[in-house]
């Protein structure tokens, strides 16, 4: 028996296989944690699919890239949104601004329907959100970066101070959370889903605002500025839900207060920095931009 064959085929199956492994592993997991539970001959036959569809596909991640990057490089579509840095902000922007307003508008009908300040608050944060983004969506649709550096700057200082009168909404936010133990309830599935979504919204939010500098557009910035500002939130709402939906009662309803307090007050200073920031920053480069135009004329 040619054991290395058979080794290789069980680490590289085809992808056909791969791709069908994906939801059946997903679908043994979910029922096992859901109807029948984590300790069952069931549950551990699910895990062991699940690690080895997670294995298998890891192994494959070097060819993916490479495949990924073949596609790119040849197809012109793919080619064009790699090389054009204000096209592949307009989609975001289109996509974030879309995303913004519907849960915007869903967490305003939860507060209307439940008749609490709860949701309100967060339909608020969400909205103005968007309407931050659809500002600057209608700059990037009608001039490349830098070709009204002034007007630029402009757009970023006022979403500075957006971004402070925003912090209201939030405050409402951790106080509700904080004062009357409002949280969030989900199941722990969709608690795990998003944790996943959190993450990487926060991790590609980071990694963005510090991409974009590059280009030396402050619409940019603030559109990524905006992104790193929701993940924030985010990661605000994904505490308490964890905290509802994990759970073992080794912490007081107390503790629990104490650490989304501590949580909520660390992301609200952080939101502030960053609105002074483009505050102090847009009105600095305004100046200098003025005084240049100034003395050139």
């Amino acid at each position: 028996m040619d054991w290395k064959k058979h080794g290789k085929a069980l680490l590289f199956p085809h992808i056909a296989i791969m791709i069908i492994l994906v939801p059946i592993a997903t679908v043994l997991l979910v029922s096992s944690m859901v109807f029948v539970g984590t300790e069952s001959p069931f549950a551990i036959v699910s895990y062991v699919i699940a690690a080895y569809t997670l294995t298998v596909w890891c192994f494959r991640i070097p060819h993916l890239i490479k495949l990924f990057k073949s596609f790119k490089d040849k197809n012109k579509y793919a080619r064009r949104l790699q090389d054009d840095a204000r096209l592949r902000v307009n989609l975001s922007l289109y996509g974030s601004l879309a995303w913004n307003a519907l849960y915007g508008i869903l967490q305003l009908w939860l507060g209307f329907y439940h008749h609490t300040f709860w949701f309100y608050s967060l339909g608020a944060y969400y909205i103005c959100l968007g309407v931050m983004r659809f500002f600057l969506l209608l700059h990037t649709r009608r001039y490349a970066p830098g070709e009204k550096i002034q007007n630029e700057l402009e757009k970023y200082r006022a979403c500075g101070w957006v971004f402070l009168l925003m912090n209201l909404a939030l405050a409402l936010i951790i106080f509700f959370m904080v004062y009357w133990g409002r949280t969030f309830e989900h199941h722990m599935i969709t608690a795990i889903a998003m944790a996943a979504y959190t993450f990487t919204a926060f991790t590609v939010a980071i990694v963005n605002v510090v991409k974009y500098r590059k280009y030396n557009s402050p619409v940019f910035s603030a559109s990524k500025a905006i992104s790193l500002a929701a993940a924030l939130v985010s990661m605000l709402t994904l505490e308490s839900t964890m905290l509802t939906a994990f759970g073992d009662g080794t912490m007081t309803a107390t503790e629990q207060k104490w650490m989304l307090g501590a949580t909520g007050s660390a992301i609200s200073v952080l939101i502030v920095a960053m609105a002074i920031y483009m505050i102090v920053a847009g009105t600095k480069k305004l100046k200098i931009l003025k005084s240049e135009v100034k003395n050139g004329s």
